[in-house]
């Protein structure tokens, strides 16, 4: 028995869910289409080539949260997940998941992508254990800030060695499954880093370094 981590985004299904969730927002007309849409393909492509500002991206991002109430967010959510999200789920994904079920291993996802977008998306995986980057919560209102540490590169090292401390939990014996080089803090802390689908830098060095390079498509 181990522990088995899997980056959700590009990894886990097939697309982006922070940007869809962007699109969505902006084909509901939840929010100003021009600027919204330039500015989430602005931050997903910073994202893409490494060079993302977590902290400006958060404050863009979780803004549409912060200026609606939480019934109304539920029941877009619900919506964007039937339209955005069931398409491009992977069997494979489901496949690979329920092998290391069948082994006994800890099954968690480890998401730069906040828990108010992912925390359904995880549930059709029916994975226990979600680490994201968290939206901040006061009297049943988003306040467009992070609470805490962002899930995000070194902070995914963090986040989860929190997360190891208070489960009982350790690094031996773990894999982690990611599409992306900006996850090479992580996967380096591994037992079993394996490249799923990943982006031409995060290829580049899984081919370096033997790495494992599936693919879930």
């Amino acid at each position: 028995m181990g522990l088995a981590l899997f980056d959700l985004d590009n990894t886990l299904i097939a697309g982006d869910s922070d940007y869809l969730w962007g699109c969505f927002l902006v084909e509901q007309g939840i929010v100003d289409g021009a600027h919204y849409e330039r500015e989430n393909r602005r931050f997903y492509d910073q994202y893409r080539v490494g060079e993302l500002d977590i902290y400006e991206f958060l404050d863009f991002q979780l803004r549409p949260l912060a200026e609606h109430g939480l019934a109304s967010l539920q029941q877009w959510r619900k919506q964007y997940v039937e339209e955005k999200i069931s398409p491009i789920l992977l069997p494979k994904a489901h496949e690979l998941i329920d092998r290391h079920r069948q082994q006994g291993d800890t099954l968690v996802v480890i998401t730069a992508t906040n828990r108010f977008i992912t925390a359904p998306i995880v549930e059709l995986y029916e994975i226990p254990h979600l680490l994201a980057t968290e939206p901040e919560l006061q009297d049943e209102q988003y306040t467009g800030k992070v609470a805490g540490t962002p899930c995000f590169q070194d902070g995914k090292v963090e986040r989860l060695g929190d997360w190891l401390a208070d489960n009982q939990q350790s690094l031996d014996n773990s894999w982690f499954y990611s599409d992306s080089h900006n996850d090479l803090p992580l996967l380096n802390k591994v037992t079993h880093p394996v490249a799923v689908d990943p982006d031409e830098i995060l290829e580049q060095h899984a081919r370096d370094h033997d790495w494992p390079v599936i693919s879930l498509r």
